[in-house]
């Protein structure tokens, strides 16, 4: 992977993980009723489920992609298509809200990581999102375990960073989801189909 198409994925990442979604959302509650030191399991037992899923879209593909690289193509503008369509379906979506916690019980680490875990792991529009971005980077010329190990590690630690940052700040944000979130829904909306509309072009 070239410096330039890893620093895209970055930017990509970056503006993915701070879409507010199932994960975020999981790691918000839990840091508001179990505390953001806690909620770092959830947080790991998430991004080792999106990790997984990645690995699972990105090898899937590269099976199709060692038959013909014409698969390559395809992937590529269906999956521009599948980005433009989730930006406008984000645009027009409410703001997230985390109701308030009250006094939680103790609950585990496992249990909080398997949580985490499954939540990313058993979400299809997870399956269905990496199918369509992974496309985008992938290079036919390339090692394919490299490329996932780059972009796995990547997406990773700023899923990560961001997820503890919302789980932290679980109950400043959410007044600030309240009152601009749909804002902040359009905003991301239109990077999602700014990414869906130029990135089959490359």
């Amino acid at each position: 992977m070239s410096f330039e198409t890893w620093l895209l994925f970055l930017l990509t990442s970056a503006g993915i993980a701070l879409t507010p979604g199932p994960n975020v959302l999981l790691a918000m509650t839990h840091g508001a009723l179990h505390g953001n030191r806690r909620a770092l399991w959830t947080i790991m037992g998430g991004v080792t489920g999106l990790v997984a899923v990645m690995g699972l879209c990105m090898f899937g593909i590269g099976a199709l992609v060692r038959t013909s690289a014409l698969w390559l193509t395809g992937l590529k503008l269906v999956g521009g298509a599948y980005l433009v369509w989730l930006g406008i379906r984000l645009w027009a979506s409410p703001p997230i809200v985390v109701a308030a916690g009250g006094g939680a019980a103790a609950v585990r680490g496992a249990a909080l990581f398997r949580s985490g875990f499954l939540t990313a792991a058993t979400n299809p529009k997870g399956l269905l999102f990496f199918s369509a971005l992974l496309p985008q980077f992938l290079s036919a010329e390339r090692s394919l375990a490299g490329q996932f190990l780059v972009m796995g590690a990547t997406y990773a630690v700023i899923e990560f960073a961001v997820e503890y940052l919302y789980a932290a700040a679980a109950h400043r944000v959410r007044p600030w989801l309240a009152r601009v979130g749909r804002r902040f829904n359009r905003v991301c909306g239109g990077i999602f189909v700014a990414i869906g509309a130029a990135l089959p072009l490359r």
